[in-house]
């Protein structure tokens, strides 16, 4: 019912919905294969890697930011070529959104290019990020500035995974999620805003909303694999949020970064005067919900200035914002780091975050 297919100029993959994970990993792990795991998951799911192989290679990882990095990396591959693993076989990744970033991007990079498996774990990584092909490391404090595209090969997604989430990861996935809700139109938006509690107790409510999302943005990465155009319209929250979570150490779950970027964003494309408050805020009163329970007011606003300059998108000394005009008119543009700019934030910072 919610399976498909996602194009893709490096290789298309299939993305599963599937019920029984252990038995789907057994039956897919093939001799060689290499298994990726936080060891969260592994603790939770103690009967996930039970009927393997004994020769079964597993690597256990503390997903945290500090793993996504060249210095994380070490180990893996010192583990990876120790254990004779060879270009014919394939690294399987089962956690959320750092397990992906750390088996695609060794992946990419061990003899050429490897394939992979993912079984995404986090609501964040099976309703956003287990599509698209994206694949970065960490560099310093700044997150995600080193990567490429590189897709895996399969998706197996199962939402068994998701009951043992708390309930801010369930805000996080859901907070990731709403953005690309804005970019589909106002009655995508609004069916997803009246679903949202629901989701939270009903998983054939959260089924479909993971669906619909990752067809939503299926329908951007066939246009726009690559992120040079079109595809840029979903990063209107990311922008602010990564510099939030780099300005927090990631106390601030991802997802719930990006629901407030997303209110950022619109702030500025009002202030701008591209987009109607009343819309703002009918988007702002679900954003409000997500972030529930998490205050960013004491961040310095001249180091997230700072941390805003380092964003991909920039060219010189301009930012490029990803700003709205209304519901399904999601547009970058270009942006000055000047006094009326900081003025901007300050007011948010001030005014907003009550």
């Amino acid at each position: 019912m919610f399976d498909f297919k996602v194009k893709s100029s490096v290789h298309d993959y299939e993305v599963k919905f599937v019920n029984d994970a252990p038995n789907i990993l057994k039956n897919e792990i093939q001799d060689g294969d290499v298994i990726i795991i936080d060891n969260n998951v592994r603790k939770l799911y103690p009967d996930l890697l039970k009927g393997l192989d004994s020769n079964t290679i597993v690597i256990g990882i503390d997903a945290r930011e500090d793993k996504k990095s060249y210095k994380g990396l070490i180990p893996i591959i010192q583990d990876l070529i120790n254990n004779g693993f060879r270009k014919n076989h394939r690294l399987i990744g089962i956690g959320g959104g750092i397990i992906q970033d750390i088996t695609a991007f060794t992946a990419s990079i061990m003899y050429r290019g490897v394939k992979w498996i993912f079984f995404p774990t986090t609501l964040l990584a099976q309703g956003d990020s287990c599509i698209g092909s994206k694949t970065s490391i960490n560099f310093g404090e700044y997150k995600n500035q080193i990567g490429g595209f590189y897709p895996p090969n399969k998706i197996f997604i199962n939402l068994e995974f998701l009951n043992t989430l708390s309930e801010a990861d369930r805000q996080s996935g859901l907070g990731e999620m709403s953005h690309y809700f804005v970019v589909a139109g106002e009655k995508k938006f609004k069916e997803y805003k009246q679903d949202y509690e629901d989701a939270f107790t009903d998983n054939n409510i959260l089924a479909k909303m993971i669906s619909n999302s990752l067809k939503i943005k299926k329908s951007y990465i066939e246009i726009d694999e690559f992120d040079k155009h079109k595809r840029q319209v979903f990063t209107s929250g990311p922008s602010f949020g990564n510099a939030i979570e780099s300005l927090t150490d990631y106390t601030v779950p991802h997802g719930i970064a990006v629901s407030f970027g997303m209110d950022m964003a619109n702030f500025i494309s009002v202030k701008r005067k591209f987009l109607k408050n009343s819309v703002r805020l009918e988007i702002r009163d679900l954003l409000q919900r997500i972030w529930s329970g998490y205050n960013i007011s004491d961040l310095d606003l001249d180091k997230f200035a700072m941390a805003l300059s380092k964003d991909k998108k920039n060219v010189g000394k301009e930012l490029r914002l990803i700003l709205c005009k209304d519901y399904g008119k999601v547009f970058k543009t270009a942006q000055n780091l000047d006094d009326e700019f900081k003025g901007w934030l300050k007011d948010y910072f001030k005014t907003e975050l009550y």
